[in-house]
């Protein structure tokens, strides 16, 4: 028998199931929430039976097997990317004379520099690395025959990324999917990976009499034991949570079912009267903002005379698999500020934002400013997006199939695995994440040193089945926060309700989030922005304290009053200056804050929020 069933309007859990149609460009201008949402036709559909359960389970539980083997990419997308090239190559005859003549101008270029290289061996090459590679930096890469066996590589390497894009009618992303898919078989097959084609390896062995290769395989097999055993990575152990690293002093004084909130003692007489909360991402531990004494961003603000809380995420397990984005916002930034509130009555607070915790305040900060709730004094997003039309280089592989693949994986556990997300962001840097590494260990037998910020990247956490699911879908796939159409409570929120100052950060070298992507903000919001672009990555440009060799940064502020400026005009026309872009942000809230008081007290036993505990607190040490 069948049944006819009238949905209603998508609320802030409609994700969650999977199915969702993919929406329509957003207009021109900043997207209101008032916007009516398009109805929905009545659907028919059949319960399903307890055999389609099963078979549908069959096919979940292969998708998940499959995802372990591929670090969570799905084999659909790259199939179909290569057979779309293959149908576009093949009806394109034009293209396929183009390839050919690239590869005989290739060739005679090669023939020239081998040439000139057997007569004059400080030649120039006839073809440069790119930039960020690094592979062929040692001199003996000059010499014959492997400037011979590194240029041709490079030739190569160069000819196919001109076959595997530029095909008129085929999706930019199924070109993306391929260009990536066929780096990623050039990186395996690269001189720089083996012993006879390598000189700095085959020098480094006649040198040695192999023993850099017996060293390198003890290395392999130590590296082997441990992942197998799930102990960290060699060196990560004198990293210590609580000892070496979060060492700033403080107490936690709110614990749920979901965060730890740490409030940090005060270092000064006096401090500034606003707080300031920190909304770390889930996908990571929190200490990344308070690593070793010297590089930790909490430790720099309380010094400066700052009241700092931190929230410290729970490690996800299976029974968090229905813990969604709402939970996150409700028993998270809310709750924080509940318990902020307390503590510190009277006062509004800086809230800061770093990755995904950043989208999420951005989240609650669009949902408070709806709500009429003013207890934001500002707001900082440090290497978040908002918008997600340009995530990088992520967005080769996020699309319905992708999204639906990952779901499968998650299904199974009640989670996302901390390492098939780190295998699948190390797929994206592959010659410096994989193979570099492999290389340096491996075949020359040499330990890379461990840093902190290694050991805390070695500190992987989980993420929950629900919460990941809307996030692909409600932010990357649909695009709804930027879009005026994700909801709180059942309502829309949208980011130009938020009224308080803006500080976002964006660094050179991000592939997770951007700089341009974070630069979006500027579209979205009708308040004043201040947009500092810093020197380095993801991780490492947020974590540049005061003294790091070779930071900059540049900074400029928008007032909502000032015209759009897009971001290559900005980065080209704003000065840049040397050292770390930390003092600028402590200036920044200085300007938006009412003055100096005296320290308040750690907790708020009266009203329910007593000391619990010492930081770094419980959940942080959660394996």
């Amino acid at each position: 028998m069948k049944l006819v069933e009238t949905r209603p309007a998508a609320t802030s859990h409609t994700s969650e199931a999977g199915a969702h149609t993919r929406p329509e460009g957003r207009p021109a201008g900043k997207a209101r929430r008032d916007q009516p949402a398009p109805a929905r036709p009545a659907e028919t559909f059949e319960p399903p039976s307890p055999t389609s359960q099963t078979f549908e389970a069959m096919d979940r539980a292969l998708h998940a097997a499959v995802g372990r083997l591929t670090h969570g990419i799905s084999p659909v997308v790259l199939s179909r990317a290569y057979l779309d090239w293959l149908v576009h190559l093949g009806l394109s005859p034009g293209k396929q004379a183009q390839l050919v003549d690239k590869a005989a101008r290739k060739a005679l270029r090669f023939a020239i520099y081998a040439a000139r290289a057997a007569a004059d061996p400080n030649a120039p090459p006839c073809i440069q690395p790119l930039p960020q590679d690094h592979r062929f930096d040692h001199p003996a890469w000059r010499q014959p025959p492997f400037n011979l066996i590194h240029q041709s590589f490079l030739l190569t390497q160069q000819w196919w990324y001109n076959a595997t894009t530029g095909l008129r009618g085929m999706p930019r992303q199924e070109q993306a999917v391929l260009e990536f898919a066929g780096r990623q078989v050039l990186d395996l097959f690269s001189p720089s990976n083996f012993v006879l084609t390598n000189p700095e390896v085959l020098r480094t062995t006649l040198e040695q009499g192999g023993a850099n290769l017996v060293q390198g395989a003890l290395n392999f097999a130590e590296d082997c034991e441990r992942a197998v055993s799930g102990k960290k990575p060699i060196g990560a152990e004198k990293y210590v949570v609580g000892e070496t690293l979060a060492t700033t002093p403080g107490k936690v004084v709110l614990r749920n079912r979901l965060i730890e909130l740490i409030q940090y003692a005060p270092a000064t007489d006096e401090v500034v009267a606003e707080p300031i909360l920190i909304v770390p991402a889930w996908i990571m531990k929190y200490y990344v903002l308070d690593l070793s004494a010297h590089n930790s961003l909490v430790r720099h603000l309380v010094g400066q005379g700052h009241t700092v809380f931190m929230i410290s995420w729970k490690n996800p397990s299976a029974e968090d698999r229905d813990l969604g984005l709402d939970d996150y916002r409700r028993l998270g930034v809310m709750a924080a500020l509940d318990a902020i509130a307390a503590i510190v009555p009277g006062r509004k607070v800086h809230a800061a934002g770093y990755c995904l915790g950043g989208t999420l305040l951005a989240i609650a900060a669009s949902a408070m400013a709806r709500d009429g709730d003013d207890r934001l004094a500002s707001a900082t997003l440090l290497a978040a997006q908002t918008d997600f039309t340009e995530p990088g280089e992520i967005n080769l592989f996020l699309n319905e199939t992708e999204v639906a693949f990952l779901e499968d994986m998650m299904w199974d556990r009640g989670y996302l695995d901390s390492y098939q997300m780190a295998g699948a962001f190390q797929l994206l840097r592959s010659s410096d994440l994989i193979w570099s590494r492999l290389v340096h260990e491996y075949l020359l037998g040499r330990r890379q040193q461990m840093s902190d910020l290694m050991a805390w990247n070695a500190d992987a956490t989980r993420l929950p089945y629900r919460m990941h699911s809307e996030y692909l879908r409600r932010l990357f796939l649909d695009n709804d926060l930027a879009q005026g159409r994700y909801q709180v409570d059942g309502r829309s929120i949208t980011i130009s309700d938020i009224r308080v100052p803006l500080f976002a950060v964006g660094t050179v070298r991000d592939h997770v989030a951007p700089w341009v992507s974070a630069y979006k903000i500027h579209l979205l919001t009708d308040t004043d922005v201040t947009f500092v672009l810093t020197s380095g990555g993801h991780n490492a440009g947020i974590v540049s304290e005061p003294g790091h060799p070779g930071r900059s940064y540049q900074i400029a502020t928008k007032r909502e009053a000032d015209l759009y400026v897009d971001p290559e005009t900005w980065a080209a026309a704003t000065p840049r200056h040397d050292g770390s872009w930390w003092p600028a942000w402590v200036a920044w809230l200085a300007e938006h804050s009412s003055g100096n008081v005296p320290p308040p007290p750690l907790g708020a036993p009266e009203a329910g929020y007593p000391a619990l505990a010492d930081a770094p607190g419980r959940y942080v040490l959660q394996p």
